[in-house]
């Protein structure tokens, strides 16, 4: 009986940071946004997945709260409109961005499949306190969480309190008929 090994997929991520809100454009005088001026509004590269971090009633300060991801606008217009300028401790908010890394030269439709996937799996693997939805629509979905098996993300620069590299063979993947070494 042939034995089919599955090709891993691998999504490498360069992140940077930290940046906070008015590095996005929050004007804390006037309480709102301008992108326009912003440091991740550059609409050629500002894409990909982004970390909060923050103070949680719960979990304290400076914990992993959310991570997201941006594929149709750029970072500084997607986080704008998440209101963490609400949050109580709000001048201590710590944002992280992932731009993946596209060595393949893939077309936006693959590159976006990328990202939507890496944003799972990352939230899959962290469980970020503010992601509770995308928490358990992931773990309730068999066949979605089926789809990462082999994926394995690699994780460069400043990803702050992620893990370094996070495998579906890990996280996904059961032990089955698998047996320890030395049993019959």
């Amino acid at each position: 009986m042939k034995k089919y090994i599955n090709k891993i997929t691998d999504i490498k991520i360069q992140w940077e940071g930290s940046y906070n809100l008015e590095d996005i454009g929050f004007n804390d005088i006037e309480y709102n946004y301008s992108t326009k001026d912003s440091k991740l509004n550059d609409e050629t590269m500002d894409y990909g997945i982004y970390q909060i971090y923050g103070y949680h009633p719960v979990y304290g300060t400076n914990v992993l709260l959310y991570i997201g991801k941006v594929q149709e606008q750029t970072f500084a217009k997607r986080i704008a409109k998440e209101g963490w300028e609400y949050n109580e401790d709000s001048k201590n908010i710590q944002i992280y961005v992932g731009r993946i890394y596209n060595e393949n030269n893939s077309d936006d439709k693959a590159w976006n499949k990328l990202i939507d996937t890496a944003e799972r799996m990352l939230i899959y693997s962290h469980e970020p306190a503010r992601n509770s939805s995308n928490i358990l629509n992931i773990t309730k979905n068999k066949e979605k969480l089926k789809s990462f098996e082999d994926i394995r993300i690699f994780n460069y620069g400043r990803y702050k309190s992620l893990m370094p590299e996070i495998s579906g063979e890990m996280w996904i993947k059961e032990f089955g008929e698998t047996k320890l070494f030395g049993e019959g």
